[in-house]
């Protein structure tokens, strides 16, 4: 029998006959293992992590921490990591290979920063086109220099200061990425590192640095969230339990709530407040979402969630909670086409850096499948079915964009006729198991 050329293209299409129903659970969130890789590795001792994303971004990371010192290994559905303590990075021997992974790479960027060490990342045809400008510059102000390519981009040199310079920093753009990256490269400095937050996002990383025992405080002001850690910090190992990704939840989510007839329970998803903003405006649009089973799981909120078909009423949103939602709003286009009335949809501009122009992207294919829309500067605006199948019919270029395939495959189980994802596999870098996953509810693939 022929290899199967991995570097070949993986067209998707994904159909269904009938209801999507069953009980299904999606990957560890994806921004919680991350997290977990990287503060296992700085503390000392054994941190032992259940649930882990095994997704391609997640162990780009846990390859870059090896690379580093730490020791990970994975035994019998758990990982170990033995850390080498603040401060105790190594020189890696060659360049760090990031692939898709914006989090990846702006998250160790910080951690670098106030480490004695250079550093050269690099990554695949989509993650070299993001800009980096955003985490450089605070960095810069710590004392770390870097060498990137035109536009603040990979592949990108770094070299780290120790000891770096403790800084107080307003961040400019909204963004859980580079409030963490500052905080992270924070853990090696002296005195206080500051960061302060106009508009909230995720607070993965607060809370998880001060699970590891970091000193760390949060306090709200006038001039939005202050968050202050301690440098020099000494961080115990943790046993932890990744909640399931309320992002790759979305799809599933969105799924039954658009195809006739489906009842079906999403178990273990992580109900994090500043994650958990697409439950909310589906609900506001008519959605049939019961969450169940409430519960708090290592210090994050935790949920099953019943979803069941549902007519959908399109929504105005201006982005003032676009934080908290901001790698849904791909899908929830997706139940915006299917909703009745029109929707405006506003104050996205951070979907232009993302791994595609998400804005974009996602016009030109709910064009081309038949939805009449509009792209605007910060967001877009889509007339619904009105919950009619639609039109369908397209090939659909998802531009190595894992949320923009998985978006369009959902789409596809409401259409007439069949969607086609040019390549499947950047799916692969955040949802391995997601074409199972929707075979298991009821539809059929033809991959």
């Amino acid at each position: 029998m022929d290899a199967v050329d991995s570097s070949a293209p993986q067209p998707l299409t994904l159909a269904t006959t009938g209801p999507l129903s069953g009980r299904v659970t999606v990957p560890g969130d994806k921004s919680i293992s991350h997290r977990s890789l990287m503060l296992g590795a700085l503390a000392v001792g054994e941190t032992v992590i259940t649930g882990l994303l095994e997704g391609e971004d997640v162990l780009a990371t846990a390859a870059a921490m090896r690379a580093m010192g730490a020791i990970i290994e994975r035994r019998e559905a758990r990982w170990h990591v033995h850390g080498v303590g603040v401060g105790g990075l190594l020189q890696p021997g060659q360049a760090l290979d990031m692939g898709n992974s914006g989090t990846s790479t702006r998250l160790l960027m910080g951690l670098i920063a106030s480490h004695p060490i250079t550093a050269t990342f690099v990554g695949d045809a989509s993650l070299s086109k993001r800009p980096m400008g955003r985490v450089i510059d605070p960095l810069s102000l710590m004392g770390a220099s870097f060498t990137a390519s035109p536009g603040g981009r990979l592949p990108l040199t770094m070299q780290g200061r120790c000891p770096a310079v403790p800084l107080r920093y307003t961040l400019p753009v909204a963004s859980a990425q580079v409030k963490s990256a500052v905080l992270l490269a924070g853990l090696n400095t002296p005195g206080q590192t500051v960061v302060v937050e106009p508009v909230a996002t995720r607070d993965h990383s607060e809370r998880m640095l001060q699970g590891f025992g970091a000193a760390l405080n949060v306090e709200q002001a006038p001039e939005g969230r202050i968050i202050t850690l301690m440098g020099e910090a000494e961080l115990r190992p943790q046993t932890i339990t990744v909640p399931g990704d309320p992002s790759s939840a979305a799809f599933p989510m969105v799924a039954a709530l658009i195809v006739p007839g489906s009842d079906i329970m999403i178990e273990n998803v992580g109900m994090n407040p500043t994650r958990a903003g697409l439950v909310t405006v589906l609900q506001a649009m008519g959605g049939d979402i019961t969450v169940m089973n409430p519960r708090s799981v290592g210090g994050e909120p935790v949920a099953d969630l019943r979803v069941r078909h549902s007519v959908l009423t399109g929504i105005d949103l201006p982005g003032d909670d676009a934080a908290a939602m901001i790698d849904e709003y791909p899908v929830l286009f997706v139940a915006a086409a299917c909703a009745q009335g029109s929707s405006q949809l506003r104050g996205l501009e951070e979907l232009r850096v993302k791994e595609s122009d998400r804005i974009a992207v996602m016009a030109a294919g709910l064009a081309a499948c038949g939805v009449p829309c509009k792209e605007l500067a910060d967001g877009i605006t889509i007339t619904g079915s009105g919950g009619d199948p639609l039109p369908g019919g397209a090939t659909i270029a998802a531009h190595l964009d894992h949320r923009i395939a998985m978006s369009f495959a959902v789409l596809g189980l409401n259409a007439r006729a069949p969607v086609t994802i040019d390549d499947s596999r950047p799916i692969a870098t955040s949802f391995p198991t997601f074409v199972a996953m929707m075979q298991a509810l009821g539809a059929e693939s033809q991959a």
